[in-house]
């Protein structure tokens, strides 16, 4: 049959069947197809491209797993994690005052919203797992396959989940009364990861209620902050400072903005912890094809669970302001939510709400380990795509209908990256470091999708169900373009204790060479030795599960098959 007699693609038939075909065929993928069109009515010379929604992705209906609820908590358990917790101390040792601290958070914000319309396109366009790889392929066809590699190392760094685990480890020994040290932290973090590896690795569908029912009860914790904040700012019996701690005087305004101006390099820093907080308003792009009617899912959850965050954290925020002294605040390090606690409640308290804290964090933990398995970190797709070495093996959901070797591949760059840094500057130089890689990322995305709208790319026909406005774009390709240059200015303050500041930049950008040398030796060095060429086909899994393998073909071969 040739593709102008393909049968039109229902709303929720999957483009291949449920059967392995018995011979493999040459296949498109984000790198040489066509995006989903907003008119497109699953008929004519495209049908095999263009699909939509369900059937755009060749997932099987019952591995397809996230309603609107839990894609909202997917979205929602990975924005809220460490961040709120953890960087307070951080963005106001880098701003100098309450008062600008409080302005990046909502400069911060608003970049998050610019950026959260900006993937809410491209998730429409491409309803695929795979996020970022998916859309750099589109956009970047040239040279073949490059693009896939170097995203690849990005990926590593940005899904690194040790600066979240070490956060986990001081709020659950804070709360066992027990003092943290770079030992006993990094052992809890070892601890969390492998649960999160054990929980989702094993038991997906009880991983997924756990990362829910954890995101239903952050958003009770975060909530008790805002509210106690506020009440304790009005006044209300019950919720004041307690006598034996300082009373903060933050929100007077000689005090408010004491300290400014420490330049734009520690700007820049803080905005990074900011943004770093953000981190995640992009989640569900990674699980796309384990989404229910993902197009419409992603329209509806993503500006949800994006209010949710914006207004928990500004009110947050003003309540650690309104409890907890700046002079607490910046000697607090990564614990300024037990002491928010201690100050209104006292030190038991603290303690409890220290294990609170750390419920919420393994939320954010089981929610990013769920999505980056299988695409943040591209393991699992890139499996699929065949990029990997044994990428059945990638792949594949057995023994357990999860990716495990994925999440065990994860596991292990995650403990790497957590035991390389010095121990007072390892929390700031994974943030900072995974904060400059998604810029990084973000920036080549954002000038590829402002692209795809020139009269160059006009033939590749984007036309996504969904919009940002032109402008949106531009700013947020903007905005990255100033994170990923400014880091490299000199600062006037000390970024680390030990580190020197230019460090993460330039790790960032050094190991694009790693995926480029992989490229090249892979796809350009070895066919040329050995005479064959790579061929693109698409197979399927034992488990149901479509993927691109590559073959390896005679150049001789391949020329016969041309001439005939």
């Amino acid at each position: 049959m040739g593709l102008d007699d393909a049968p039109s693609q229902s709303e929720t038939q999957p483009l291949l069947s449920s059967e392995a075909p018995s011979q493999p065929f040459v296949g498109t993928s984000a790198s040489d197809g066509a995006a989903l069109h907003r008119n497109y009515d699953g008929q004519g010379p495209t049908c095999l491209l263009a699909r939509h929604g369900e059937a755009y992705d060749n997932i099987p209906q019952h591995k397809r797993q996230l309603g609107f609820f839990s894609t909202v908590f997917l979205i929602f358990n990975k924005i809220i994690g460490t961040g709120i917790y953890a960087t307070p101390s951080i963005i106001l040792r880098a701003s100098g005052s309450v008062g600008v601290t409080l302005l990046i958070w909502v400069l911060g914000s608003t970049l998050a919203a610019v950026g959260t319309a900006v993937y809410i396109e491209l998730g429409t366009g491409l309803p695929r797992s795979g996020g970022d790889k998916n859309y750099l392929e589109f956009m970047y066809r040239r040279p073949k396959y490059l693009v896939t590699c170097m995203y690849s190392i990005y990926a590593f760094l940005v899904g690194s989940a040790g600066a979240n685990a070490l956060v986990f480890g001081e709020y659950s020994l804070h709360a066992l009364a027990l003092t943290p040290s770079g030992f006993n932290t990094l052992v809890a973090a070892v601890l969390v990861l492998t649960f999160c590896v054990v929980m989702h690795g094993c038991f997906l569908k009880w991983g997924i209620r756990l990362q829910n029912a954890l995101g239903l009860f952050k958003l009770v914790v975060l909530s008790s902050v805002a509210v106690s904040g506020v009440f304790c700012l009005a006044g209300v019996p019950g919720f004041s400072v307690r006598p034996e701690y300082e009373v903060p005087r933050n929100f007077e305004w000689k005090n408010m903005w004491n300290g400014s101006g420490t330049g734009a390099n520690a700007f820049v820093m803080a905005l990074y912890n900011v943004l770093w907080s953000f981190n995640g308003y992009a989640n569900a792009n990674s699980s796309l094809s384990e989404i229910k009617d993902p197009v419409r899912t992603l329209k509806r959850a993503a500006p949800t669970a994006m209010i949710f965050v914006t207004f928990v954290y500004m009110f947050v925020n003003i309540a650690y302001f309104a409890v907890v002294s700046k002079t607490d605040i910046l000697e607090s390090k990564r614990i300024v939510a037990a002491l928010f606690f201690r100050n209104l409640f006292g030190p038991t308290t603290e303690r409890a709400l220290s294990g609170f804290i750390a419920l919420s964090v393994l939320g954010n933990l089981l929610s990013g380990q769920f999505a980056q398995a299988r695409s943040r970190l591209v393991i699992q797709e890139l499996g699929r795509e065949g990029i990997l070495p044994k990428a059945s093996f990638f792949s594949s959901n057995k023994p357990f209908n999860a990716p495990l070797a994925a999440l065990v591949t994860q596991f292990i760059v995650s403990c790497a990256i957590m035991l390389g840094p010095p121990a007072g500057d390892a929390y700031l130089f994974m943030v900072s470091l995974s904060s400059y890689s998604t810029s990084l990322v973000f920036t080549f995305v954002s000038l590829g999708l402002l692209l795809l709208y020139t009269p160059a790319y006009s033939v590749w026909d984007w036309d996504p169900p969904y919009r940002s406005p032109r402008v949106v774009t531009l700013i947020f390709f903007l905005s990255n373009v100033f994170l990923v240059v400014v880091p490299l200015i000199p600062p006037t303050t000390r970024v680390y204790e030990r580190l020197p500041y230019w460090l993460h930049p330039v790790a960032s950008l050094s190991v694009s060479l790693v995926g480029l040398a992989y490229w090249y030796i892979w796809s350009v060095v070895l066919p040329r030795k050995y005479d064959y060429k790579l061929e693109r086909v698409w197979v399927m899994q034992d488990d149901g599960v479509s993927r691109f393998a590559f073959r390896k073909v005679s150049k001789d071969i391949s020329s016969d098959q041309e001439d005939s």
